[in-house]
Protein backbone atom coordinates (compact mmCIF):
# COMPACT_ATOMS: atom_id res chain seq x y z
CA UNK A 1 0.00 0.00 0.00
CA UNK A 2 1.20 3.47 -0.85
CA UNK A 3 1.45 6.18 1.79
CA UNK A 4 -1.77 8.21 1.85
CA UNK A 5 -2.73 11.31 3.81
CA UNK A 6 -6.18 12.85 3.57
CA UNK A 7 -6.83 10.57 0.61
CA UNK A 8 -3.72 11.73 -1.25
CA UNK A 9 -0.73 9.56 -2.21
CA UNK A 10 2.54 10.92 -0.81
CA UNK A 11 6.02 10.14 -2.11
CA UNK A 12 9.07 11.28 -0.13
CA UNK A 13 12.37 12.02 -1.83
CA UNK A 14 15.53 12.53 0.22
CA UNK A 15 18.27 14.27 -1.74
CA UNK A 16 21.54 12.72 -0.60
CA UNK A 17 23.77 13.27 -3.61
CA UNK A 18 25.75 16.41 -2.80
CA UNK A 19 29.56 16.30 -2.81
CA UNK A 20 29.82 18.19 0.47
CA UNK A 21 32.71 20.32 -0.78
CA UNK A 22 32.22 22.87 1.98
CA UNK A 23 33.05 20.21 4.59
CA UNK A 24 36.58 19.92 3.23
CA UNK A 25 38.63 16.97 4.49
CA UNK A 26 35.66 15.61 6.47
CA UNK A 27 33.90 14.41 3.32
CA UNK A 28 36.92 13.14 1.38
CA UNK A 29 35.83 9.54 1.86
CA UNK A 30 32.15 9.72 2.76
CA UNK A 31 28.89 11.20 1.55
CA UNK A 32 27.93 14.28 3.56
CA UNK A 33 24.57 12.76 4.67
CA UNK A 34 26.47 10.11 6.67
CA UNK A 35 28.64 12.58 8.57
CA UNK A 36 28.39 11.50 12.22
CA UNK A 37 26.43 13.68 14.60
CA UNK A 38 26.33 13.55 18.39
CA UNK A 39 28.71 10.61 18.33
CA UNK A 40 26.29 7.83 17.45
CA UNK A 41 23.99 9.27 14.76
CA UNK A 42 24.35 10.31 11.11
CA UNK A 43 22.96 13.46 9.51
CA UNK A 44 20.55 11.56 7.26
CA UNK A 45 19.02 10.01 10.39
CA UNK A 46 17.09 13.23 11.00
CA UNK A 47 15.18 13.07 7.72
CA UNK A 48 14.66 9.30 7.92
CA UNK A 49 13.51 9.37 11.56
CA UNK A 50 11.12 12.23 10.86
CA UNK A 51 9.68 10.17 8.00
CA UNK A 52 9.24 7.13 10.23
CA UNK A 53 7.47 9.07 12.99
CA UNK A 54 5.36 11.03 10.49
CA UNK A 55 3.89 7.85 9.02
CA UNK A 56 5.65 8.16 5.65
CA UNK A 57 6.62 4.76 4.28
CA UNK A 58 7.38 5.44 0.60
CA UNK A 59 10.82 6.98 0.87
CA UNK A 60 13.34 7.24 -1.97
CA UNK A 61 16.94 8.25 -1.34
CA UNK A 62 18.64 9.86 -4.34
CA UNK A 63 22.37 9.10 -4.26
CA UNK A 64 25.33 10.30 -6.26
CA UNK A 65 28.75 10.51 -4.55
CA UNK A 66 30.47 8.00 -2.23
CA UNK A 67 27.59 5.54 -2.54
CA UNK A 68 29.24 2.83 -0.46
CA UNK A 69 29.35 4.95 2.69
CA UNK A 70 25.68 5.83 2.38
CA UNK A 71 24.44 2.35 1.45
CA UNK A 72 26.28 0.77 4.37
CA UNK A 73 24.36 3.01 6.74
CA UNK A 74 20.94 2.76 5.12
CA UNK A 75 20.83 -0.99 5.80
CA UNK A 76 17.77 -1.48 3.57
CA UNK A 77 15.79 0.86 5.83
CA UNK A 78 15.56 -1.48 8.82
CA UNK A 79 16.29 1.05 11.61
CA UNK A 80 13.42 3.25 10.37
CA UNK A 81 10.93 0.42 9.74
CA UNK A 82 11.26 0.98 6.00
CA UNK A 83 12.38 -2.53 4.96
CA UNK A 84 9.08 -3.57 3.44
CA UNK A 85 7.94 -5.95 0.74
CA UNK A 86 5.90 -3.19 -0.92
CA UNK A 87 7.12 0.38 -0.75
CA UNK A 88 9.48 1.31 2.02
CA UNK A 89 12.98 2.59 1.39
CA UNK A 90 14.30 2.63 -2.17
CA UNK A 91 17.75 3.81 -3.16
CA UNK A 92 18.13 5.58 -6.51
CA UNK A 93 21.75 5.56 -7.70
CA UNK A 94 23.04 8.04 -10.31
CA UNK A 95 20.69 8.07 -13.27
CA UNK A 96 21.62 5.44 -15.87
CA UNK A 97 21.63 6.81 -19.40
CA UNK A 98 21.71 10.27 -20.90
CA UNK A 99 19.24 12.92 -19.80
CA UNK A 100 17.59 15.48 -22.02
CA UNK A 101 20.16 18.12 -21.07
CA UNK A 102 23.11 16.06 -22.36
CA UNK A 103 24.91 16.04 -19.01
CA UNK A 104 26.71 12.73 -18.53
CA UNK A 105 29.09 11.22 -16.07
CA UNK A 106 31.25 8.17 -16.62
CA UNK A 107 29.87 4.97 -18.07
CA UNK A 108 26.68 6.60 -19.29
CA UNK A 109 25.55 7.91 -15.92
CA UNK A 110 23.86 11.29 -15.88
CA UNK A 111 24.94 13.18 -12.78
CA UNK A 112 22.66 15.80 -11.25
CA UNK A 113 24.16 19.25 -10.89
CA UNK A 114 21.48 20.56 -8.58
CA UNK A 115 18.41 19.38 -6.68
CA UNK A 116 15.96 20.46 -9.38
CA UNK A 117 18.02 18.58 -11.95
CA UNK A 118 18.04 15.50 -9.68
CA UNK A 119 14.25 15.40 -9.72
CA UNK A 120 14.19 16.07 -13.45
CA UNK A 121 16.44 13.07 -14.08
CA UNK A 122 14.06 10.82 -12.14
CA UNK A 123 10.82 12.34 -13.43
CA UNK A 124 9.80 9.18 -15.30
CA UNK A 125 10.05 7.06 -12.14
CA UNK A 126 8.07 9.65 -10.21
CA UNK A 127 5.34 9.75 -12.84
CA UNK A 128 5.20 5.95 -12.83
CA UNK A 129 4.67 5.98 -9.05
CA UNK A 130 1.83 8.49 -9.63
CA UNK A 131 1.88 10.46 -6.38
CA UNK A 132 -0.45 13.35 -5.63
CA UNK A 133 2.11 15.00 -3.37
CA UNK A 134 5.91 14.92 -3.41
CA UNK A 135 7.77 15.72 -0.20
CA UNK A 136 11.38 16.68 -0.92
CA UNK A 137 13.98 16.71 1.86
CA UNK A 138 17.63 17.49 2.26
CA UNK A 139 19.79 14.96 4.09
CA UNK A 140 22.15 17.21 6.04
CA UNK A 141 20.15 19.34 8.47
CA UNK A 142 19.58 18.95 12.20
CA UNK A 143 15.91 19.22 13.23
CA UNK A 144 12.90 17.22 14.40
CA UNK A 145 9.66 17.85 12.49
CA UNK A 146 6.31 16.14 11.89
CA UNK A 147 6.05 16.15 8.10
CA UNK A 148 2.40 15.08 8.31
CA UNK A 149 1.49 18.54 9.62
CA UNK A 150 3.23 20.16 6.67
CA UNK A 151 1.47 17.90 4.16
CA UNK A 152 -1.89 18.61 5.79
CA UNK A 153 -1.35 22.37 5.50
CA UNK A 154 -0.24 21.95 1.90
CA UNK A 155 -3.46 20.12 1.06
CA UNK A 156 -5.63 22.62 2.94
CA UNK A 157 -4.21 25.59 1.03
CA UNK A 158 -4.19 23.71 -2.29
CA UNK A 159 -0.67 25.00 -2.79
CA UNK A 160 1.63 24.31 -5.72
CA UNK A 161 4.47 24.26 -3.20
CA UNK A 162 4.69 24.58 0.56
CA UNK A 163 8.03 25.71 1.93
CA UNK A 164 8.95 25.04 5.53
CA UNK A 165 10.59 28.23 6.79
CA UNK A 166 12.43 29.32 9.89
CA UNK A 167 13.88 32.54 11.26
CA UNK A 168 17.63 33.17 11.23
CA UNK A 169 19.80 36.25 11.89
CA UNK A 170 19.74 38.46 8.78
CA UNK A 171 23.31 39.67 8.98
CA UNK A 172 24.88 36.33 9.86
CA UNK A 173 23.34 33.49 7.88
CA UNK A 174 20.24 34.56 5.93
CA UNK A 175 22.26 35.12 2.75
CA UNK A 176 23.22 31.43 2.68
CA UNK A 177 19.66 30.22 2.06
CA UNK A 178 16.53 30.89 0.09
CA UNK A 179 14.90 34.02 1.55
CA UNK A 180 11.13 34.52 1.53
CA UNK A 181 8.61 37.19 2.34
CA UNK A 182 5.16 36.05 3.48
CA UNK A 183 1.82 37.83 3.81
CA UNK A 184 -0.71 37.44 6.59
CA UNK A 185 -2.31 34.41 4.95
CA UNK A 186 1.00 32.53 4.78
CA UNK A 187 1.32 33.04 1.02
CA UNK A 188 4.89 33.48 -0.19
CA UNK A 189 5.04 36.89 -1.86
CA UNK A 190 8.77 37.11 -2.53
CA UNK A 191 11.70 34.75 -2.96
CA UNK A 192 15.45 35.34 -3.34
CA UNK A 193 17.97 32.53 -3.58
CA UNK A 194 21.14 33.12 -1.54
CA UNK A 195 21.02 36.88 -2.09
CA UNK A 196 23.93 39.16 -1.26
CA UNK A 197 21.42 41.37 0.56
CA UNK A 198 18.75 39.27 2.35
CA UNK A 199 15.14 40.31 1.79
CA UNK A 200 14.01 38.98 5.19
CA UNK A 201 15.04 36.85 8.13
CA UNK A 202 12.81 33.96 6.96
CA UNK A 203 14.63 31.21 5.10
CA UNK A 204 13.67 27.88 3.60
CA UNK A 205 14.74 24.81 5.56
CA UNK A 206 15.10 22.60 2.47
CA UNK A 207 11.79 20.89 3.29
CA UNK A 208 9.35 21.30 0.39
CA UNK A 209 5.95 19.80 -0.36
CA UNK A 210 5.00 19.94 -4.03
CA UNK A 211 1.85 19.22 -5.94
CA UNK A 212 3.22 16.35 -8.01
CA UNK A 213 1.66 17.25 -11.34
CA UNK A 214 2.67 20.89 -11.04
CA UNK A 215 6.21 19.94 -10.05
CA UNK A 216 6.83 17.59 -12.96
CA UNK A 217 5.16 19.82 -15.52
CA UNK A 218 7.12 22.88 -14.41
CA UNK A 219 10.44 20.99 -14.39
CA UNK A 220 9.89 19.85 -17.95
CA UNK A 221 8.77 23.30 -19.08
CA UNK A 222 11.74 25.01 -17.43
CA UNK A 223 14.12 22.49 -19.00
CA UNK A 224 12.66 23.22 -22.43
CA UNK A 225 12.78 26.95 -21.83
CA UNK A 226 16.24 27.28 -20.30
CA UNK A 227 17.96 24.02 -21.23
CA UNK A 228 19.79 23.73 -17.92
CA UNK A 229 18.22 22.97 -14.54
CA UNK A 230 20.17 23.38 -11.32
CA UNK A 231 18.75 24.05 -7.84
CA UNK A 232 15.14 24.66 -6.85
CA UNK A 233 15.97 28.24 -5.94
CA UNK A 234 17.39 29.12 -9.33
CA UNK A 235 14.22 28.81 -11.41
CA UNK A 236 11.60 26.41 -10.03
CA UNK A 237 10.70 28.18 -6.79
CA UNK A 238 10.71 31.70 -8.29
CA UNK A 239 8.41 30.37 -11.02
CA UNK A 240 5.99 28.83 -8.51
CA UNK A 241 6.02 31.93 -6.30
CA UNK A 242 5.17 34.05 -9.33
CA UNK A 243 2.26 31.69 -9.99
CA UNK A 244 0.70 32.75 -6.70
CA UNK A 245 0.19 29.33 -5.09
CA UNK A 246 3.33 29.09 -2.95
CA UNK A 247 2.78 28.96 0.81
CA UNK A 248 5.01 28.90 3.88
CA UNK A 249 4.81 26.63 6.90
CA UNK A 250 6.61 28.32 9.79
CA UNK A 251 8.83 26.03 11.88
CA UNK A 252 9.55 27.33 15.38
CA UNK A 253 11.80 24.52 16.64
CA UNK A 254 15.55 24.01 16.43
CA UNK A 255 16.88 23.81 12.88
CA UNK A 256 20.44 24.08 11.65
CA UNK A 257 22.27 23.61 8.39
CA UNK A 258 25.54 21.91 9.35
CA UNK A 259 27.05 21.91 5.88
CA UNK A 260 30.26 23.70 6.91
CA UNK A 261 32.83 22.61 9.51
CA UNK A 262 32.16 25.73 11.58
CA UNK A 263 28.38 25.15 11.62
CA UNK A 264 28.93 21.45 12.35
CA UNK A 265 31.19 22.28 15.30
CA UNK A 266 28.85 25.00 16.60
CA UNK A 267 25.90 22.58 16.52
CA UNK A 268 27.87 20.15 18.67
CA UNK A 269 28.70 22.91 21.14
CA UNK A 270 24.97 23.73 21.29
CA UNK A 271 24.34 20.04 21.88
CA UNK A 272 26.65 19.86 24.89
CA UNK A 273 25.16 23.12 26.19
CA UNK A 274 21.66 21.62 26.07
CA UNK A 275 20.34 23.98 23.38
CA UNK A 276 19.19 21.16 21.07
CA UNK A 277 16.05 19.16 21.91
CA UNK A 278 16.52 15.64 23.22
CA UNK A 279 17.42 13.18 20.49
CA UNK A 280 16.07 10.19 22.41
CA UNK A 281 12.67 11.47 23.54
CA UNK A 282 10.29 8.47 23.76
CA UNK A 283 7.73 10.21 21.55
CA UNK A 284 10.18 11.09 18.76
CA UNK A 285 13.55 9.33 19.10
CA UNK A 286 16.28 9.75 16.52
CA UNK A 287 16.71 6.33 14.92
CA UNK A 288 19.95 5.03 13.44
CA UNK A 289 21.84 1.97 12.29
CA UNK A 290 24.69 0.88 14.50
CA UNK A 291 26.52 -2.01 16.11
CA UNK A 292 25.96 -2.31 19.88
CA UNK A 293 28.96 -1.25 21.95
CA UNK A 294 29.87 -1.67 25.60
CA UNK A 295 29.18 1.29 27.92
CA UNK A 296 31.69 4.11 28.06
CA UNK A 297 34.45 3.56 30.62
CA UNK A 298 35.50 6.41 32.91
CA UNK A 299 38.81 5.78 34.67
CA UNK A 300 39.61 7.09 38.13
CA UNK A 301 41.98 9.70 36.71
CA UNK A 302 39.34 11.16 34.39
CA UNK A 303 37.87 14.62 34.68
CA UNK A 304 34.81 15.26 32.52
CA UNK A 305 32.89 18.53 32.23
CA UNK A 306 29.75 19.15 30.12
CA UNK A 307 30.53 16.50 27.49
CA UNK A 308 28.89 13.63 25.63
CA UNK A 309 30.56 10.20 25.71
CA UNK A 310 29.41 7.49 23.31
CA UNK A 311 29.36 3.75 24.05
CA UNK A 312 32.73 2.11 23.63
CA UNK A 313 34.71 5.23 24.49
CA UNK A 314 37.28 5.28 27.31
CA UNK A 315 38.45 8.34 29.20
CA UNK A 316 41.36 8.56 31.60
CA UNK A 317 42.23 12.20 30.90
CA UNK A 318 40.45 15.56 30.89
CA UNK A 319 37.44 16.17 28.59
CA UNK A 320 35.53 19.44 28.59
CA UNK A 321 32.64 20.62 26.34
CA UNK A 322 33.37 17.91 23.82
CA UNK A 323 31.66 15.03 22.00
CA UNK A 324 33.36 11.63 21.81
CA UNK A 325 32.13 9.04 19.32
CA UNK A 326 32.25 5.26 19.91
CA UNK A 327 35.70 3.80 20.47
CA UNK A 328 37.44 7.11 21.22
CA UNK A 329 40.23 6.79 23.78
CA UNK A 330 41.58 9.66 25.87
CA UNK A 331 44.64 8.47 27.76
CA UNK A 332 45.73 9.66 31.20
CA UNK A 333 47.24 13.14 31.12
CA UNK A 334 45.63 13.97 27.76
CA UNK A 335 43.08 16.77 27.44
CA UNK A 336 40.30 17.53 24.97
CA UNK A 337 38.52 20.90 24.97
CA UNK A 338 35.59 22.07 22.83
CA UNK A 339 36.20 19.38 20.23
CA UNK A 340 34.41 16.67 18.27
CA UNK A 341 36.27 13.36 18.02
CA UNK A 342 34.89 10.71 15.67
CA UNK A 343 34.98 6.92 16.04
CA UNK A 344 38.19 5.11 16.86
CA UNK A 345 40.38 8.16 17.45
CA UNK A 346 43.02 7.88 20.17
CA UNK A 347 44.55 10.80 22.05
CA UNK A 348 47.77 9.63 23.68
CA UNK A 349 49.16 10.56 27.08
CA UNK A 350 49.94 14.24 27.52
CA UNK A 351 48.42 15.32 24.18
CA UNK A 352 46.05 18.28 23.92
CA UNK A 353 43.18 18.81 21.46
CA UNK A 354 41.32 22.13 21.47
CA UNK A 355 38.60 23.56 19.19
CA UNK A 356 39.05 20.79 16.65
CA UNK A 357 37.13 18.21 14.63
CA UNK A 358 39.14 15.00 14.46
CA UNK A 359 37.84 12.39 12.03
CA UNK A 360 37.70 8.61 12.50
CA UNK A 361 40.68 6.38 13.32
CA UNK A 362 43.17 9.17 13.96
CA UNK A 363 46.00 8.97 16.48
CA UNK A 364 47.20 12.06 18.31
CA UNK A 365 50.68 11.20 19.53
CA UNK A 366 51.89 11.63 23.09
CA UNK A 367 52.52 15.26 23.94
CA UNK A 368 51.17 16.54 20.62
CA UNK A 369 49.07 19.72 20.47
CA UNK A 370 46.19 19.96 17.97
CA UNK A 371 44.46 23.31 17.59
CA UNK A 372 44.07 25.98 20.23
CA UNK A 373 42.02 29.03 21.08
CA UNK A 374 42.03 30.40 17.51
CA UNK A 375 40.30 29.13 14.40
CA UNK A 376 38.76 25.67 14.11
CA UNK A 377 41.22 22.87 13.28
CA UNK A 378 40.32 19.88 11.08
CA UNK A 379 42.06 16.50 11.05
CA UNK A 380 41.12 14.10 8.25
CA UNK A 381 40.33 10.43 8.63
CA UNK A 382 43.20 8.16 9.64
CA UNK A 383 45.76 10.93 10.19
CA UNK A 384 48.67 10.04 12.45
CA UNK A 385 50.01 13.02 14.40
CA UNK A 386 53.56 12.43 15.60
CA UNK A 387 54.37 12.69 19.29
CA UNK A 388 55.20 16.22 20.47
CA UNK A 389 54.22 17.80 17.14
CA UNK A 390 52.11 20.97 16.99
CA UNK A 391 49.14 21.43 14.67
CA UNK A 392 48.33 25.13 14.85
CA UNK A 393 44.78 26.53 14.96
CA UNK A 394 43.08 26.79 11.59
CA UNK A 395 44.97 23.92 9.95
CA UNK A 396 43.13 21.35 7.83
CA UNK A 397 45.01 18.07 7.58
CA UNK A 398 44.02 15.73 4.72
CA UNK A 399 42.65 12.29 5.36
CA UNK A 400 45.13 9.45 5.85
CA UNK A 401 48.07 11.83 5.57
CA UNK A 402 51.13 10.85 7.58
CA UNK A 403 53.08 13.50 9.45
CA UNK A 404 55.97 11.42 10.80
CA UNK A 405 58.59 14.02 9.87
CA UNK A 406 56.62 17.24 10.19
CA UNK A 407 56.86 18.85 13.62
CA UNK A 408 55.11 22.20 13.28
CA UNK A 409 52.44 23.50 10.89
CA UNK A 410 52.16 27.21 10.20
CA UNK A 411 49.90 29.30 7.98
CA UNK A 412 46.70 28.08 6.31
Amino acid sequence: MKTRMAGQTVLTLILAGGKGKRMGVLTEGRAKPVMPFAGVYRLIDFALSNCAHSGLSDVWVLEQYELHSLNDHLSSGRPWDLDRTHGGLQVLPPYQGQDDQNEQGSEGEAFAHGNAHALFLNRHLIREFAPDVVLVLSADHVYLLDYAEVVQRHLQTRASVTMVTTQVPVGETAHRFGNVTVNGEGRVTGFAYKPEEPISDLVTTEVFVYDATTLLDRLEELARRHGDLQDFGDELLPDLVQGGRAFAHRFEGYWRDVGTPQAYWEAHMQLVDGEIPSLDAPSWPLLTFGVPRAPARIEGSARIIASLLSPGSRVAGHVERSVLAPGVVIEAGASVHESVLLSGTVVRVGARVERAIVDEDCEIGAGAVVGGSGELTLVGQGAQIKANSHIEPGQSLPARERFAKLQTFKGH
